[in-house]
C-alpha cells in the first residue's frame, strides 16, 4: 500500500510544542509514505515540517506562499515529506483577488518511489466563505499544473491539501467531474468519496476547541485526490479516514483534522 497523509498544521498557533508532539504521535502511528502539510512556517531559525518529521528519514520540500503575518521574516506555505528521494520540485502561485493579501501556492514533487515515478502535490486554497470564485480559478490552474507534469503510465498523480471548500461547492465538483468551469472539466477521485470510512469525513469540526473559536460550521474541506488508477489496479483507493482528530489533556493536534488514504501498489 501507498500511505498518504494530508494535514493543515495551523502554523505555530496555540500550544505549539504540545501540538507538535501530538502530530508526531500520529505520524508515528500512521507511518505515511507521503505527507502534504499546509500552513508550514520556515525560516533560517526553524522549519516546522522538519520539527514534525524529526529524524524519521523523510525527504522534505517547501513552497512559500507569503510572509507570516505574525513574523513577516518567516515564510508561510506548504511542505511535502516523502519517504523516498525527491527528484524535482516545482511550485505554482495561485490566483489572488486584486487587493487581497491572502496568497496561496501549490507545491509539486516528482518522487522516485519503488512503485515508479510519482507526482505528488500539496496545496492550500483561499479560506474566505465568499471567495468561491477565487477557488474556482485556483482549482482550474492546480489541475492543469499537476496534469501537465504527470508521467505517462506511471503511478497515478496525487493532490492533497486544504481546499477550504465543501464537496458540493463548484470548485470541488469541478475536481470530481461534476461541474465545468469556462467550458472545461477534469476528473480526480476524491479518496473519501471513493473509500471513506468511520463517519462523515468532516475535517473542520466544532468538536475541536481550536476550530470552535472561529464560529464556523462543521464541514469537510481537506482532501486527497487521486488520478485514474492504472489498468492493472495500481492506484486504486483502498481506504480513507479522518485522522489527527482526538484530544488529549486539552490538546488537539491542529485546528483541522487530517485525511489519510491508502492506495493499492500491487497489480490486481
Amino acid at each position: 500500500m501507498l500511505r498518504v497523509l494530508s494535514l493543515n498544521v495551523w502554523n505555530d498557533s496555540g500550544p505549539w510544542a504540545l501540538r507538535a508532539e501530538r502530530i508526531r504521535g500520529w505520524i508515528e502511528r500512521l507511518s505515511p509514505d507521503l505527507i502534504a502539510f499546509q500552513e508550514v512556517l520556515q525560516s533560517p531559525q526553524r522549519d516546522l515540517a522538519r520539527e514534525l518529521v524529526g529524524h524519521r528519514g523523510y525527504h522534505l520540500a517547501f513552497a512559500r506562499a507569503s510572509g507570516f503575518w505574525k513574523s513577516p521574516e518567516e515564510s508561510f506555505g506548504n511542505a511535502i515529506a516523502s519517504r523516498w528521494p525527491i527528484a524535482k520540485t516545482d511550485s505554482l502561485p495561485l490566483f489572488q483577488k486584486e487587493g487581497d493579501h491572502e496568497t496561496r501556492v501549490a507545491l509539486l514533487c516528482h518522487i522516485e518511489s519503488p512503485h515508479g515515478p510519482l507526482v505528488f502535490s500539496s496545496t492550500h486554497l483561499n479560506w474566505k466563505f465568499h471567495h468561491g470564485f477565487v477557488r474556482e480559478k485556483q482549482v482550474v490552474a492546480l489541475a492543469d499544473f499537476v496534469r501537465g507534469q504527470r508521467v505517462h503510465r506511471a503511478f497515478p498523480a496525487i493532490i492533497a491539501g486544504d481546499f477550504n471548500a465543501e464537496p458540493d461547492s463548484d470548485e470541488i465538483r469541478y475536481m470530481t467531474g461534476r461541474h465545468s468551469i469556462d467550458g472545461r472539466s477534469v476528473y480526480w477521485n476524491d479518496a473519501w468519496l471513493v473509500a471513506g470510512r468511520d463517519g462523515d469525513g468532516v475535517t473542520w469540526s466544532n468538536r475541536n476547541a481550536y476550530a470552535r473559536e472561529a464560529l464556523e460550521p462543521d464541514r469537510r474541506i481537506d482532501y486527497v485526490f487521486v488520478d485514474y488508477p492504472l489498468r492493472d489496479g495500481r492506484g486504486v483507493i483502498e481506504s480513507c479516514r479522518v485522522v489527527a482528530n482526538d484530544e488529549r489533556a486539552g490538546v488537539w493536534p491542529s485546528d483541522h483534522f487530517g485525511v489519510y488514504a491508502e492506495l493499492r501498489t500491487d497489480p490486481l
